[in-house]
C-alpha cells in the first residue's frame, strides 16, 4: 500500500494554486501540479512537485493522474475571456470532465475542493453581507460561469465528497492583480471610484490556502459551501492609509466617477476587439467596481472547521509590499 498522501491541484502554477502547492508539501503530501504547457513554472521551480503538462479536457492524461489521488484541488479557472462561451468552457466544462473521471476512476478519493468566487454569489444585497444562505445573483458573466460551476458540482454531491470555497478579493506575493493598485500607489496616486465609501473583504493567500486546506480535512464541510475571506471589512481609505504608513509617502487621492470608469471600460473592451486576448478591463469589469459593497461572512467556515484571519490587513500589505520590492517589482 502507498501511504504517501496524493493531492492533485489544477491550477498550480498560479498566484493561489501555487501558495496551496506550497501548503501542502509543507502538510506532507505528493503534490501534482497539473499544467498546460503554455503555463509559466515559475513559482514550482526546485519544488518537490509532480509536473505533469496535460489540459483539462486530456481525459486519458487525467485518468492517470487521478485514479490513486487522495485529494483533487481545482484551483485552475477563466478569469478574463473573449465571449461567454469561453468563460463556461474554462470553468463549467473542465469541472465536469474531472467530476465524471473521478466517478469513474476514483470515487472513493477522500475530498475535492472546488475553488469558486464570492462573484458567483454576487454583491451585498441591501448592506447586508453574503451568507451562504443568500439567493444567488451573479452580475458578470465570469460570476454566473462559476455561479454555474457550483451548481454543476452539487449535482455530483450524492456521489462524491465535494467541498466549495468562495473567496473575495485575494492578495499577497506573487499576485499581478492587486499588485496594479500597489504600484499605481507607490507612483503617487490613488483612484477611489465613486464618491461614496465602498466595503469590501480581502483575504491574503496565506489565509485562503490555510482555510482550502482546512475544508479539505474537515469531515463537517463534506457537500457545503462556504466564503473564505477577511473576518473585517475594509473600505478603500483604510487600505490607502495602510499603505501610507508602509510606504512612508501620501498618494493623491483621486475619486473617478462612475460614468469614467465605464468610459475607460468601453474604451479598453473595444481595444481588445482587434487583439488575440481579452481585455483585463472591460464593462462587466467595471460593474463589479461600482458596486457599493462586496461583503461577505466567515461564521459558517469558522464555526465548521475553525477558519479564521490569522493576517490582519497591515502585516499582509507591508509583506506584500516588502515581496514585491524584493522582486524588482515595485
Amino acid at each position: 500500500m502507498n501511504s504517501k498522501i496524493i493531492s492533485v491541484v489544477t491550477g498550480a502554477s498560479g498566484f493561489v494554486g501555487s501558495h496551496l502547492v506550497d501548503k501542502l508539501l509543507a502538510e506532507g503530501h505528493h503534490v501534482r501540479c497539473i499544467l498546460r504547457s503554455s503555463s509559466s513554472k515559475q513559482w514550482l521551480e526546485k519544488k518537490p512537485v509532480e509536473i505533469i503538462d496535460c489540459g483539462l479536457f486530456d481525459k486519458e492524461a487525467l485518468k492517470k493522474i487521478l485514479k490513486d489521488a487522495d485529494y483533487l484541488f481545482h484551483v485552475a479557472g477563466v478569469v478574463k475571456a473573449k465571449n461567454e462561451e469561453e468563460y463556461f468552457k474554462g470553468n463549467v466544462e473542465t469541472t465536469r470532465v474531472l467530476l465524471d473521471l473521478l466517478c469513474e476512476v476514483n470515487p472513493d478519493i477522500k475530498r475535492i475542493v472546488i475553488v469558486s468566487s464570492l462573484t458567483a454569489c454576487g454583491p451585498s444585497l441591501f448592506g447586508k453581507p453574503c451568507t451562504e444562505e443568500t439567493v444567488e445573483h451573479p452580475i458578470t458573466t465570469y460570476g454566473r460561469s462559476k455561479f454555474a460551476q457550483e451548481q454543476l458540482a452539487k449535482k455530483y454531491m450524492n456521489k462524491l465528497p465535494i467541498t466549495i470555497v468562495r473567496p473575495p478579493a485575494v492578495f499577497g506575493e506573487r499576485d499581478t492583480e492587486i499588485y496594479l493598485f500597489f504600484k499605481t500607489y507607490k507612483q503617487g496616486f490613488m483612484g477611489l471610484i465613486g464618491f461614496k465609501k465602498k466595503k469590501l473583504n480581502l483575504i491574503h493567500v496565506e489565509d485562503l490556502v490555510n482555510g482550502i486546506y482546512l475544508s479539505a480535512t474537515s469531515k463537517k464541510a463534506v457537500g457545503e459551501t462556504y466564503f473564505l475571506a477577511s473576518e473585517k471589512f475594509y473600505d478603500w481609505e483604510e487600505i490607502g492609509e495602510v499603505c501610507r504608513n508602509v510606504f512612508e509617502k501620501r498618494a493623491l487621492t483621486l475619486k473617478i466617477p462612475h460614468f469614467i470608469v465605464y468610459a475607460i471600460a468601453a474604451l479598453a473592451q473595444f481595444f481588445a476587439l482587434f487583439s488575440s486576448k481579452a481585455a483585463t478591463f472591460n464593462l462587466e469589469k467595471a460593474r463589479d467596481f461600482v458596486q457599493k459593497n462586496w461583503t461577505c461572512d466567515v461564521s459558517k467556515a469558522k464555526r465548521d472547521f475553525g477558519f479564521r484571519q490569522n493576517v490582519s490587513l497591515e502585516s499582509g500589505i507591508k509583506r506584500t509590499i516588502e515581496w514585491y520590492r524584493e522582486m524588482k517589482w515595485l
